[in-house]
């Protein structure tokens, strides 16, 4: 058993009893410690912050998709006689009085039922590897997290040597293979991905924000894993993606929508780059911690 006792003159002596051995452990000054220590909570307590700040902001966003899009809170609030909660009145003027039948159900007047593919289209920009720059960013299905279209986590060109696809910065990336993994995210900056990662733009810029949210919507997911092909690798095809059934609204909501959202999505990347930064610091600081750490055996 290990007895040890730490002196504020920076001296640790460790006493293995068994054998009646000591190892003196060096620590760097006790004031050095609690101040690189605190440092290092500092830091990792702002990357927590950022990182809940993320699913915060994603949620909002998500919370407004369905709102909009989905339950049609608008158009039943005026259904009722009264004014649309959260919304000035030009916003609130996009939105109909009435909902109307339609082969997905109720939907606002006015608007269509059409598929996905409407409104989307994929990027296909093969490249190889070797042609590129090895600090290249490489995004892989396994750097996706489940569940979050905050993509904070990337490789290098130069660990990879099969062709993948090219993508630039605020592009949709839909991970098709077992989708019910649920990995769809905003790309944070221009780099290459995975085949199995499909890259998605919207055909209008007005139906970014609603493409970002409904690509990622549970919903949308399970369907995309029920028409799965393949059954250990199953990956659902682009064709099937595009036949997907929504109620299209009007352009200038749609617009509305993604003005809203827009700098939702920039923050949810700024947080992402300056926890990186935070990253780094912390890691500089670990080394001072323990450089001056020696062990002397007695």
């Amino acid at each position: 058993m290990w007895q040890h006792q730490v002196q504020h003159t920076g001296i640790a002596r460790f006493q293995y009893t068994r054998f009646s051995e000591s190892v003196t452990v060096k620590l760097p000054p006790l004031n050095k410690q609690r101040s690189i220590s605190l440092q290092l909570n500092t830091l990792n307590a702002k990357i927590t912050l950022n990182s809940k700040i993320n699913r915060t902001l994603e949620a909002m966003a998500r919370a407004l998709f369905k709102s909009w899009f989905i339950a049609f809170d608008p158009v039943r609030a005026k259904m009722e006689g009264r004014q649309p909660a959260g919304l000035d009145p030009e916003t609130a003027a996009l939105f109909p009085e009435r909902l109307v039948d339609s082969e997905l159900g109720l939907i606002p007047e006015g608007w269509e039922v059409k598929s996905l593919g409407e409104i989307m289209k994929k990027v296909s920009d093969g490249v190889d590897p070797d042609d590129l720059s090895p600090s290249t960013p490489y995004i892989g299905l396994g750097d996706m997290p489940e569940r979050s279209i905050a993509l904070d986590t990337w490789g290098q060109a130069g660990d990879v040597n099969s062709r993948k696809s090219k993508f630039k910065k605020g592009q949709i990336l839909f991970g098709r293979l077992r989708p019910y993994f649920h990995k769809v995210g905003i790309a944070p900056v221009d780099g290459i991905s995975s085949t199995d990662i499909q890259i998605i733009i919207p055909k209008k810029f007005e139906w970014y924000g609603y493409l970002v949210c409904m690509l990622s919507d549970p919903t949308f997911i399970d369907y995309c894993t029920s028409v799965s092909s393949g059954t250990r690798m199953p990956r659902v095809k682009w064709s099937d993606m595009q036949k997907y059934k929504i109620a299209i609204a009007p352009d200038k909501l749609a617009d509305q929508f993604t003005k809203w959202t827009q700098p939702v999505f920039k923050q949810i990347i700024t947080n992402i780059f300056q926890n990186k930064t935070l990253e780094k610091q912390r890691d500089a600081l670990l080394p001072a911690l323990l450089s001056g750490v020696q062990v002397v055996e007695s």
